[in-house]
């Protein structure tokens, strides 16, 4: 695309690229999303919060309450953020690691430790390439994190092979609504919602408009379970939430 302006007297066109460009393909999305949360890590609490009106620490409670953590039990918490559901997972006994690829990411989530009774280990890292052996955990869990992927086949495969035969699986995240006019007024409330964010947070309206971009490239909730089918994963449901704007899945891989 282009931009057609005048200055001194002449006519100048640039190129720029638009948010849906610079996440078309996976390796154009992996290089986008990188960046983007290195940018926004130290809103990130406040946006999440901001954007979900406060229900979104309700939405990570459901989903650790249906994960059943118990002492020993050993959980991986991917796109952990500054690690609200890794601490949860461990306020229950599980022993956690949280990893997140945003090096100031992981950094907040080691300075909320004092905050908790139980620790976690916090590791920066790739949820595309897990730096995990095979089966080594028991419960792997994401709170916006497979939308994100520039991958979601080979996200979904890397869950697999590091849990444990009848480990589970959860993942709390955006739905996309098959209804086109939910789907078209949920869209436009996240993009002049997030791009009036964006642009006093960051003086980039584009910043948060990322959400509804990743959204209309996102299968949806009831896509995202028959991927899980086919990739080794039984009993595979997803609970809607906030009238199926969003959703928890939950899946068990198979022995």
């Amino acid at each position: 695309m282009h931009l057609v302006i005048w200055s001194s007297g002449r006519l100048v066109i640039e190129s720029f690229v638009s948010l849906n460009d610079r996440i078309a393909t996976p390796e154009a999305k992996r290089r986008y999303v990188r960046s983007l949360f290195a940018t926004i890590a130290d809103r990130y609490d406040f946006i999440t919060g901001a954007l979900s009106y406060g229900l979104d620490r309700r939405w990570k409670r459901r989903l650790v309450a249906l994960a059943h953590p118990v002492a020993g039990r050993r959980a991986l918490d991917l796109a952990t953020g500054t690690g609200d559901i890794a601490y949860s997972l461990a306020s229950r006994g599980a022993d956690v690691v949280g990893l997140d690829i945003t090096p100031r990411m992981v950094e907040l989530a080691v300075g909320k430790r004092s905050r908790h009774a139980r620790s976690c280990s916090m590791v920066v890292g790739d949820m595309m390439a897990l730096p995990f052996s095979d089966r080594s955990f028991d419960l792997v869990t994401t709170g916006h994190g497979l939308r994100n992927v520039p991958n979601l086949t080979g996200a979904i495969d890397e869950i697999a092979r590091v849990l444990t035969p009848g480990g589970l699986a959860l993942s709390l995240d955006f739905n996309r609504p098959a209804n086109v006019l939910v789907r078209r007024a949920y869209l436009l409330y996240l993009t002049l919602v997030g791009g009036g964010l964006g642009w006093l947070l960051h003086g980039d309206p584009d910043t948060y408009r990322y959400i509804p971009a990743s959204i209309r490239q996102y299968p949806g909730a009831e896509a995202v379970g028959r991927l899980m089918e086919v990739r080794g994963f039984t009993d595979v449901i997803y609970l809607p939430l906030l009238g199926g704007l969003m959703a928890i899945h939950r899946a068990r891989r198979s022995g």
